[in-house]
């Protein structure tokens, strides 16, 4: 039975794989003993964590602690996921990115093996219970890290992915809060030349961006959009999945108008509000340029990521050298100011105040009202 399942399984990877380095499916395969031996026979006292997609058991291979995802419905769209895990994360290598470390073939459900990432979720460490959560300046650097990420994989990876479900949940956190991009299950390789990509479309309420929804147009855009929202998180800790106004609003909806009419504080978590030195007004401002209803409006992830490596600059939170971008191609740096670039438009950079004052006089139209106030199926 064990071999009729790698037979299976092994098939299906390797067509993935082996186009991209012939030796990545035996490097990365896994025995099915050696992970009964890790995790005591899968023993429920090694689980982890979870969710309607699986379990995760934590173990030991090797001497090294190590996270092992099971899949827990059998059915075909899972098995597709597990594939399309394994084909994306064994080509990227980010420090802010989740690393996989094999996958095992023998059974009808297959089993991935990541590092074990050690301090839970970005979504535990915000909404924990009482007033004090993250420090502000952790939750600025996490959101750097995860633009960091992002801008990699759409900008720097061989061939560009969309993460298709950035939240909270899916920021794992390591022993010194440094954040890792976790739950590649959805995501997609998209061809260079390809500007859009029409797919099933998949995500979580709150956070998917509503033209996706509506259109099933896949883009880097997309993932801009769910970033958007988990700073908008950031600032409020508010939940977006669950958050509704008095008057019926979104948190994205409720949010933007507050920042439109410069009444932000009615919303920002307190603990920022005492914590933050003036930085606040220009994290808000991006998180308002990544949640614009059309996808062409947003900024790209990298134009987001230099934007925050500058905030932290001026707070001094990081030194100035490091707005010269770490990937390892040869790339010219684009420097935007916090300040100077909030959108650029017919080739113009427009200043946050300026931005401020065109969405405090923007009517918005009902189509807008109703994609910005919808509630989304996963």
């Amino acid at each position: 039975m064990r071999k009729k399942f790698f037979d299976q399984n092994h098939g299906l990877i390797l067509q993935q794989l082996i186009s991209h380095n012939a030796d990545i499916g035996e490097r990365m395969i896994i025995a099915l003993r050696e992970l009964e031996k890790a995790t005591n026979n899968f023993d429920r006292a090694r689980v982890i964590g979870g969710g309607g997609h699986g379990v995760v058991f934590k173990g030991i291979i090797d001497l090294k602690v190590v996270a092992i995802k099971k899949s827990r419905i059998l059915v075909q769209r899972e098995i597709g996921e597990f594939i399309n895990e394994v084909a994306i994360l064994s080509q990227v290598n980010h420090i802010n990115v989740v690393k996989l470390l094999g996958c095992c073939l023998e059974t009808e459900v297959s089993l991935l093996v990541y590092e074990f990432i050690s301090n839970g979720t970005l979504y535990q460490h915000l909404h924990v219970g009482g007033p004090i959560s993250l420090p502000w300046v952790d939750r600025i650097r996490i959101a750097l890290e995860v633009a960091r990420a992002l801008s990699y994989l759409h900008s720097t990876a061989l061939m560009p992915i969309f993460h298709r479900d950035i939240k909270s949940t899916n920021i794992l956190l390591d022993d010194s809060l440094t954040a890792k991009v976790s739950d590649f299950g959805t995501s997609r390789y998209i061809p260079i030349d390809q500007t859009g990509v029409t797919t099933e479309v998949q995500g979580t309420k709150g956070y998917l961006d509503p033209m996706y929804y509506y259109t099933g147009r896949l883009t880097d855009k997309s993932d801009v959009f769910s970033f958007g929202v988990l700073l908008i998180e950031l600032l409020t800790r508010k939940q977006p999945f669950v958050y509704r106004s008095e008057h019926g609003d979104n948190l994205v909806s409720h949010f933007r108008k507050l920042l439109a009419i410069g009444n932000l504080d009615v919303i920002l978590d307190a603990q920022v509000m005492e914590e933050e030195d003036g930085e606040v007004q220009d994290v808000a401002a991006v998180a308002a340029m990544c949640t614009k209803l059309r996808g062409e409006d947003r900024p790209t992830m990298r134009e987001v990521e230099t934007t925050l490596e500058s905030i932290l600059v001026k707070k001094k939170k990081i030194p100035c050298n490091t707005t010269t971008r770490r990937h390892d191609v040869d790339e010219t740096p684009i420097n935007y100011t916090s300040i100077e670039l909030v959108t650029i438009q017919e080739g113009r950079q427009y200043t946050m105040e300026e931005v401020n004052a065109s969405e405090a006089s923007r009517q918005y139209t009902m189509e807008e009202e109703i994609l910005l106030s919808a509630s989304y199926r996963r």
